[in-house]
């Protein structure tokens, strides 16, 4: 159970309308926590909202895409007479996978917002009035495609290996001001996102997480940052961390490879 007491009355949720963002709501409110859920989607906004209030929690929604350069700017006004004590940022999806030198710049540039520049936004308006209340809590939704390169994620892999160290350092400055800073990195995971990709989840030997089941390992382990891997996928971290760059990326692509095949 979370701690209410800890982190204050109200979480922000970044990506809170489905999968493992969703999960994360529904946690919280039976914690009695109050809700902002933010996604660019409305309707499974609203039906995540309603789960939510069913079981008492007090929920706020904004409906923005992340990329709109006022989204930062509504989620304040949104959110402005509240406490907030516990940032969740999961949004992070991969906008472009194309080879880097096929796709322009501009559609590269929108990962990097996504998964970077709107995480810090939020990040500093947030943890800001943490550091004043001398209490509070960050979680970062990170994955293990930040742990090695990958074919036609050059920019994606990039952005999630910044938000692993972007969390350390954090996690190091914020944590003499009782704020708990923790990425959480995810493998794979039944998400509809992934689904939506048409994911093989059968491949032999992969490890696949269910969404409510990583959601509660991050909020277990939010006091023992930096960085969580879930879902029995910490050998795998260590692995993809070898100085043997060439070897891990080669077979992390041999495997990625097999599984397109076995998906076709």
């Amino acid at each position: 159970m979370t701690d209410l007491e800890k982190y204050g009355r109200w979480a922000v949720i970044a990506g809170g309308s489905e999968g493992v963002g969703a999960e994360f709501a529904r946690q919280l409110a039976r914690d009695g926590f109050g809700l902002v859920l933010i996604a660019r989607k409305p309707e499974p906004l609203e039906e995540t909202a309603d789960q939510c209030r069913a079981v008492g929690a007090e929920v706020r929604t904004v409906a923005v895409d992340l990329l709109d350069r006022t989204a930062v700017q509504r989620i304040s006004t949104a959110t402005s007479d509240l406490e907030v004590g516990l940032l969740i940022y999961n949004a992070g999806a991969s906008t472009c996978n194309e080879p880097f030198l096929d796709a322009p710049l501009a559609d590269f540039q929108k990962v990097i917002d996504l998964n970077v520049t709107r995480m810090m936004d939020l990040v500093q308006l947030y943890g800001r009035q943490m550091v004043e209340r001398s209490r509070g809590g960050i979680l970062i939704v990170g994955s293990l495609s930040g742990y090695m390169g990958a074919d036609r994620h050059s920019v994606y892999a990039g952005a999630k290996a910044f938000s692993r160290m972007f969390a350390e350092s954090l996690w190091l400055e914020l944590r003499e001001h009782n704020v708990d800073v923790l990425e959480l990195v995810l493998g794979v995971t039944r998400t509809p996102a992934m689904e939506r990709i048409g994911l093989n989840f059968d491949a032999p030997g992969m490890i696949v997480n269910e969404p409510g089941d990583v959601a509660a390992e991050g909020l277990a382990h939010l006091h023992d940052g930096p960085v969580y891997v879930a879902g029995g996928n910490a050998a795998t971290a260590a692995r993809n961390s070898s100085p043997d760059r060439a070897r891990v990326v080669l077979e992390a692509h041999e495997a990625i490879q097999e599984l397109v095949r076995l998906r076709k």
